[in-house]
């Protein structure tokens, strides 16, 4: 693909961030498009504050509405392009989505000095272990969750992804 479908890729996610920040404020400066042989099939961007869903991110936005269009969960061959570095749930999604390449514009530090968005403490505590984390974790039930896996693991026609 020729580097100008690229920067029209990529200045649509740039729009998309100015709708989801300044024109509807429904959001952070974050926008999305996925991209597949050449064309935008999808469209995402921060919903977070209209929707109160903290999920609400431009790339799952358009990760969902790409896979509605294509009718699977995996984005085999497409391309995403974001106004901004994504950070760790939506990096997660497009690997969970298949998703190969991923074209960014603003880095995580231009998020955290021009819009306090602090997505860097999220990366650090991932890598701190378990037990360190600012989140604790409480095991508990675990055989009746097991059985429920064991049944799932003996069904000839389980979803399979």
């Amino acid at each position: 693909m020729n580097s100008n479908k690229h920067e029209e890729f990529i200045h649509r996610a740039i729009e998309l961030s100015r709708k989801a920040s300044i024109e509807e404020k429904s959001g952070g400066v974050f926008g999305a498009v996925i991209v597949k042989d050449g064309v935008i099939i999808s469209e995402g961007y921060n919903q977070v504050i209209k929707n109160h869903d903290p999920t609400w991110h431009a790339e799952i936005h358009a990760i969902r509405d790409a896979c509605k269009v294509l009718g699977t969960p995996h984005l085999e061959g497409c391309v995403m392009y974001t106004s901004a570095e994504c950070c760790p749930m939506c990096l997660s999604a497009a690997y969970w989505a298949h998703i190969r390449h991923i074209y960014y514009a603003s880095t995580t530090k231009d998020a955290l000095e021009y819009g306090g968005f602090a997505d860097i403490n999220i990366l650090e505590e991932l890598r701190k272990d378990p037990s360190d984390r600012d989140i604790t974790f409480t095991q508990i039930s675990r055989p009746e969750a097991v059985a429920v896996w064991k049944e799932f693991s003996e069904m000839p026609d389980r979803a399979q992804y």
